[in-house]
């Protein structure tokens, strides 16, 4: 017996439900490169530079707006312009994401220390911006790895940059570490400086040979909020460890 008309309409047909599930995948995957374009980019922290700021395992957005876009705001960096558009500056105190000066593909997370024409030094673990020293405060020690990988309480302070931003930073080998003494850097038009808080186990604008000086073009956006944080010695794909590896004092908190 022929099937009706009424029959043939309710059957559902199979090529159809597959091309409806490729173009739900297509547009999911289209609002995904929007978001991470023009918006937000998840990154998380591979290294202790940030201590005590941010944590190795912190996983956290970054506002890729705060900035505007240039060629390093796209996936794969393709090079469809130069400069940036819809410019605004990074403001000293920001800890902004960018990408490495020196190979422009490997991506770099620490603190904006230095705008375009600021003199910056270090003299005996002090920071000097503009021949001024910068005011810290000691607190309570921190307790953080040492070289040898031990734990060990470190000098701790809160340090009040010019413009009012204050910040905590550590000296893990006091005010004699390899960078706590340096020339005076003169930031060019157009560059930042930029160094971590945990200002003995940072490589940053202090090493001219690795980072120097950023460009402006070469920022990828500003850090704004942890959203998972988990032990340093755990996986975050490990969920049946949550429990106990999870820092939940540290989800949905600001970076400052």
């Amino acid at each position: 017996m022929a099937r009706t008309d009424v029959e043939n309409r309710e059957k559902p047909s199979k090529d159809g439900g597959l091309y409806e599930t490729v173009k739900v995948i297509v547009q999911a995957l289209l609002i995904a490169v929007v978001v991470r374009t023009l918006l937000f980019q998840p990154f998380n922290i591979p290294s202790g530079s940030l201590i005590p700021t941010l944590l190795i395992g912190d996983y956290l957005f970054v506002s890729k707006y705060s900035y505007g876009y240039s060629k390093y705001s796209i996936p794969f960096s393709p090079p469809v312009f130069n400069g940036r558009i819809l410019a605004s500056e990074p403001k000293r105190g920001d800890v902004a994401v960018f990408k490495l000066p020196k190979d422009n593909s490997t991506d770099y997370i620490k603190r904006v220390i230095g705008l375009p024409g600021d003199r910056v030094q270090m003299r005996d673990g002090r920071l000097y911006i503009n021949d001024q020293m910068v005011e810290r405060q000691r607190i309570e020690d921190y307790v953080t790895p040492d070289s040898w990988g031990r734990m060990v309480p470190v000098p701790q302070y809160i340090e009040t940059l010019p413009g009012g931003v204050k910040h905590r930073v550590i000296e893990r080998d006091g005010d004699k570490g390899y960078w706590d003494n340096t020339y005076v850097y003169t930031v060019p038009p157009g560059h930042y400086f930029m160094m971590g808080d945990n200002r003995d186990n940072s490589t940053d604008s202090r090493d001219e040979s690795s980072v120097g000086y950023v460009p402006f073009e070469n920022f990828i956006g500003r850090a704004e909020l942890i959203f998972f944080s988990v032990k340093e010695d755990s996986a975050a794909w490990q969920f049946w460890k949550w429990p106990w590896s999870v820092r939940w004092d540290r989800m949905f908190t600001r970076v400052r």
